[in-house]
């Protein structure tokens, strides 16, 4: 079949990567793509929410099946979209319809989602700009450190964790009032901070069944020792050494299988990832947050470990059929290591040459912020390229990823020395 990716990240190069491994996949094609999927696949100069150029292509291509790679065209209603388009209406989309995407496209909805369907979390209260003193009350109840939340959609950068309480009431004035965020923090939902090590859990849901893919740990701090700025994530390792086979089922029965239940009691149509954020809180699995489609540099590491051909799983999922699926998975460990623009995540330059990608050879680099301009490979965001490699155990894969590192270089790459240091 004709196959589409939407997106342009390391994520989506991971996508198009396993795709085109698969025998079931005639032609690939991801929009708008980088120079990693320009080498396996047809790039096309589409925005991921420009939804009607978005049909002319699936038309013109004969596109039989679109993964969805980032949440924004979710959140917008990407598969809506399509099942109200005549000529849409059969084609497969990997990505759950906009009632359900809901869950990552606002935080209250998510934290009242698992309130009704008693899936373990922080308790919290939402404000917006009519009530703020009532959250400066709220704040003055928990203790430090504090948690804001931006309620809508901000890059992943609306989460602020904050030790004084003075700077919590400054920032959540600067969020709702001063608009920090824009649109996004018209509403703040601020909770209890949870104390434990945090993980990544994701599942493959056909809106009745599902699959637990292997688990995931990544590293969103831009400093060692997680010290920094929040970024989109610097690394990740798969599996998680600390989720024992006891802890992982309690996820599965406490978090991941009342999940997909309450997605169908509340009529909320969903086939896709379901990315959920975890706190292990002592023994206990609790949820920070949902994600509506697979995480960014976690794809790096999830999916090269599944054997199992991910365009059958594509369509299992599309035909309601994901139960009759049996998911392989790669024993080894995999990790991924974040090559980033100096000065990200704030102000960098674009444009550096990316040097020595042809030496490589114990690693798989997945492309990100990477283009092809002039038959070179330059830089083109802050996070630039995911270096991924396996081993028996996390630590001899970061090494690995490490060595690869080595033989890289642009002006003024950055990237995190201490992945897996608190393992």
């Amino acid at each position: 079949m004709n196959i589409l990716v939407l997106g342009s990240g390391g994520r989506e190069h991971t996508f198009a990567w396993k795709i085109s491994q698969s025998p079931l996949c005639k032609s690939l094609f991801v929009a708008p793509g980088n120079s990693g999927t320009s080498e396996i696949a047809t790039n096309l100069p589409i925005s991921v929410t420009d939804f009607e150029a978005i049909k002319n292509t699936v038309i013109k291509n004969k596109i039989e099946l679109v993964v969805v790679g980032p949440e924004d065209p979710l959140v917008k209603g990407i598969h809506d979209f399509f099942l109200n388009d005549e000529a849409l209406k059969d084609i497969k989309v990997i990505g759950p319809q906009k009632a359900a995407a809901e869950l990552e496209g606002s935080k209250e909805f998510a934290k009242e989602f698992m309130m009704r369907h008693n899936i373990p979390t922080a308790a919290y209260k939402s404000f917006t700009s009519s009530n703020i003193e009532d959250g400066y009350e709220f704040l003055e109840t928990l203790k430090a450190p504090y948690v804001l939340k931006a309620d809508g959609l901000a890059a992943g950068k609306g989460v602020l964790i904050l030790d004084n309480l003075d700077e919590a009431k400054a920032e959540l004035k600067e969020m709702l009032v001063d608009s920090k965020f824009g649109s996004a923090s018209t509403k703040v939902v601020i909770e209890e901070f949870l104390d434990g090590i945090e993980l990544s859990c994701f599942v493959l849901t056909d809106g009745k069944d599902y699959k637990v893919l292997p688990t995931a740990k990544d590293y969103k701090r831009i400093g060692e020792g997680d010290t920094g700025l929040n970024t989109g994530g610097m690394g990740a390792i798969s599996p998680v050494p600390f989720a024992t086979k006891e802890f992982l089922d309690k996820i599965e029965h406490q978090i991941v299988k009342p999940t997909i239940d309450g997605l169908q009691k509340d009529n909320l149509p969903y086939v896709g990832f379901v990315f959920i954020g975890l706190i292990k809180v002592g023994d206990d699995p609790k949820v920070i947050e949902y994600n509506v489609r697979m995480g960014d540099p976690e794809t790096e590491v999830v999916l090269p470990r599944l054997k199992t051909d991910l365009v059958e799983i594509f369509e299992a999922m599309g035909n309601g059929t994901l139960s009759n699926i049996n998911l392989e998975i790669d024993n080894r460990a995999a990790t991924t290591i974040m090559l980033v623009s100096g000065g990200y995540p704030e102000a960098y330059e674009k444009g550096k040459e990316i040097l020595g990608l042809e030496t490589i050879k114990d690693s798989i680099p997945f492309h990100a912020g990477a283009q092809l301009k002039d038959n070179k490979i330059v830089t083109s965001g802050g996070r630039v390229m995911a270096i991924t490699s396996f081993g028996n155990d996390y630590e001899e894969a970061i090494k690995k990823s490490y060595q690869t590192i080595d033989k890289l270089s642009f002006d003024k790459m950055n990237f995190r020395k201490d992945i897996g240091f608190d393992l």
